[in-house]
């Protein structure tokens, strides 16, 4: 990796963090909502953090976006990622599809681990676009654990899915974001 592209994957680690601790946080609340008894103010507050957090990590995702577009030398890398995370929700409103389609009614113990499989797919390949190794292995780690939750039952496949966002996503983010750049000199 050269200098230039280590500087534009350190920005670009922002991404990770922010959309690995929102997943991570929104696979905890689907577990929490299947398993703990909580109270009604807790059930609001997960209620309004489904909504909200989703909204502020794609209003920031855009922002981002659009404060990369003047940088036209990671044009190429930003489409290919770009078209790749949109083909990735393409394939699971695909796979809703079949599965209605086939066993005429979605069976949610099924659907998640394909997800995560394809998920674990797309951040592999993710990784491999961005020359990232630790990506890479985490994209790889991800199907393992998706092949792991395929035997729980969904709330702890969330569980499982958590831990899957913290290893691919939020410690290569962090990792990234706080390596230090070598000064030119």
């Amino acid at each position: 990796m050269n200098g230039v592209t280590k500087n534009r994957l350190k920005k670009w680690a922002i991404l990770f963090i922010v959309w690995g601790w929102m997943l991570l946080f929104g696979s905890l609340m689907g577990y929490v909502e299947r398993r703990m008894a909580y109270s009604f103010l807790l059930e609001d507050i997960m209620t309004f953090l489904q909504i909200a957090l989703p909204v502020i990590a794609i209003a920031f995702t855009i922002y981002f976006l659009v404060g990369q577009r003047k940088d036209k030398r990671g044009k190429k890398m930003r489409v290919s990622l770009q078209y790749l995370w949109i083909s990735l929700v393409v394939a699971m409103v695909l796979v809703n599809l079949i599965q209605y389609n086939v066993l005429h009614q979605i069976n949610f113990e099924l659907q998640h681990p394909l997800f995560m499989v394809l998920t674990a797919f797309t951040i592999t390949i993710t990784g491999v676009i961005l020359r990232y190794r630790l990506i890479i292995i985490g994209g790889v780690l991800f199907g393992l654990l998706a092949l792991a939750a395929s035997y729980l039952k969904l709330p702890e496949q969330l569980l499982v899915e958590s831990l899957a966002w913290l290893i691919s996503f939020i410690i290569p983010g962090h990792l990234l974001h706080g390596k230090k750049t070598k000064p030119k000199p």
